[in-house]
C-alpha cells in the first residue's frame, strides 16, 4: 500500500503523524511511504531522518495526497485540503465529526473513507488513540492554567501550590476521562485544592480510590457544577462523548459568577466545547481571549505545543492500526478488528458511525449493510 504523510497546515500544528521509527516498520512491512518535505522538523524529524528509515519525500501535498492509498494525519483536514478528496482515498486522523458539518459532508460527496483516531473504541469502553493525546492535554491543561493565572498574564495572581499559612488555590475539573485524570494528576502535582465532577458514581468510586481521597469527588449535576464553577480559580472542561458533539455543561451565566482573573479551559473545544463561553477554538499564536473578567483558553490542537512527546506518543498507539489496515487493506481490517470498525466514521458516502450521525442530525448507516 501505498501511505501518505502530508504536513499539518492547521494553525500552530507542529506534530507529524508517524515518525521515522513508524515508517521504517511500515516499509519493513513491504509499503510505500511518502512524507511532505518538512512534515516532521516541528516534532524534531528532519527529511533526511525519513530518508533513512525508507521514505520517500515529495515537495508537494499534492503529490502525497494524490498518489497515496492511505492518508495519515494528525488533526481534521483544513478546508483547503478538500480538493485532494477522493473516492478511493483512505483517511486515518482525528475528525471529530460530531461538531465539523462542513467535513462531514465533504467527506460524503468524495465517499472518502474516513477513519477517525478519537472513535477507535475497545469493548471495555477505552480509546486506544485518542488517550494519548488525552494525557498530554490533562497534563497542559494545569500547566497552561498556572501560567495564567499569574498577574502578568492578566490571572488572579493565584499560586495553584500556596504557601505555609496561605491556602492552595482551587482547580475544579469537569470529566472524569482521561484528561480529567491526568490533569488531577498535576493539579495535585502542584499542591493544588481539586474538585473533580462526573456522572458516573463508580467512576467517581474509582478515582476517589486511585487519588486516596486526595481530591473531591463530586456528582456532576447543573447544582455541583454551578456551585463548584464559582469557587474555581481554575477551571477544565473535560468532558467527552465519544463521536459527538460535546455537551454544554457551564453556562454562561456560572463563569460571570467566577471570580475577576481565574482561568478556564476548555479542552472539549475539539468537540464543540461543554463551556458555553468557549464557543470559539484560539489558536497557539493567539490563545486566550477574557469574557466576563475570566480568561479563556480554547485552543484546539493543545498537544501540538509538545510535538516532540506528541508525535511519539501517537504513533506509538496508531502505528499497529495503520499496519492493519496496510497489511489487510481497510475492508478486512475493519471485519477483523472491532475496535477500528469503531474508528469508521465514513464510508461509500454514507455515515456509519452512529453517535457521530446523531450529532450531524443525519442518516445514519450501520458498517456492517456496507461491507
Amino acid at each position: 500500500m501505498i501511505i501518505g504523510v502530508p504536513r499539518e497546515i492547521k494553525s500552530d500544528e507542529n506534530r507529524v503523524a508517524i515518525t521515522p521509527g513508524g515508517v521504517e516498520v511500515l516499509v519493513a512491512s513491504g509499503h510505500k511511504i511518502l512524507v511532505e518535505a518538512s512534515a516532521g522538523e516541528g516534532s524534531g524529524f528532519s527529511d533526511e531522518f525519513y530518508r533513512e528509515s525508507g521514505a520517500e519525500i515529495s515537495a508537494r501535498p499534492a503529490e502525497v495526497f494524490g498518489s497515496a492509498d492511505l492518508i495519515l494525519k494528525v488533526k481534521e483536514p483544513q478546508v483547503s485540503e478538500y480538493i485532494y478528496f477522493r473516492e478511493d482515498l483512505i483517511l486515518f486522523t482525528f475528525l471529530h465529526l460530531g461538531a465539523a458539518v462542513a467535513l462531514a459532508k465533504a467527506l460524503v460527496e468524495k465517499k472518502v473513507t474516513g477513519i477517525s483516531y478519537d472513535t477507535v473504541q475497545k469493548a471495555d469502553g477505552s480509546l486506544p488513540l485518542l488517550a494519548p493525546m488525552s494525557e498530554v492535554a490533562g497534563k497542559m491543561a494545569v500547566q497552561i492554567g498556572a501560567h495564567y493565572l499569574e498577574k502578568p498574564h492578566g490571572g488572579s495572581g493565584v499560586l495553584l501550590g500556596g504557601v505555609p499559612g496561605v491556602p492552595p488555590g482551587h482547580v475544579v475539573i469537569v470529566g472524569g476521562g482521561m484528561v480529567g485524570i491526568n490533569a488531577a494528576k498535576v493539579a495535585l502535582g502542584m499542591g493544588a485544592r481539586v474538585s473533580l465532577l462526573d456522572i458516573d458514581a463508580a467512576k467517581l468510586r474509582y478515582l476517589d480510590d486511585i487519588f486516596g481521597g486526595r481530591i473531591d469527588t463530586v456528582m456532576s449535576n447543573r447544582y455541583w457544577v454551578s456551585k463548584l464553577v464559582t469557587e474555581a480559580d481554575l477551571l477544565v472542561g473535560a468532558v467527552l462523548i465519544p463521536g459527538a458533539k460535546a455537551p454544554c455543561i457551564v453556562t454562561e451565566e456560572m463563569i460571570k459568577r467566577m471570580r475577576s482573573g481565574s482561568v478556564v479551559v476548555d479542552v472539549a473545544i475539539d468537540q464543540g466545547g461543554c463551556i458555553e463561553t468557549c464557543d470559539l477554538p484560539t489558536t497557539h499564536s493567539n490563545p486566550i481571549i477574557e469574557k466576563h473578567g475570566v480568561i479563556h483558553y480554547s485552543v484546539a490542537n493543545i498537544p501540538g505545543a509538545v510535538p516532540r512527546t506528541s508525535t511519539l506518543a501517537l504513533t506509538n498507539a496508531t502505528l499497529p492500526y495503520v499496519l492493519r489496515i496496510a497489511d489487510r487493506g481497510v475492508t478486512q481490517a475493519v471485519r477483523d478488528d472491532a475496535a477500528l470498525a469503531k474508528g469508521m466514521n465514513t464510508y461509500g458516502g454514507k455515515i456509519v458511525h452512529e453517535t457521530v450521525a446523531q450529532s450531524l442530525g443525519v442518516e445514519y448507516t450501520p458498517l456492517s449493510q456496507l461491507i
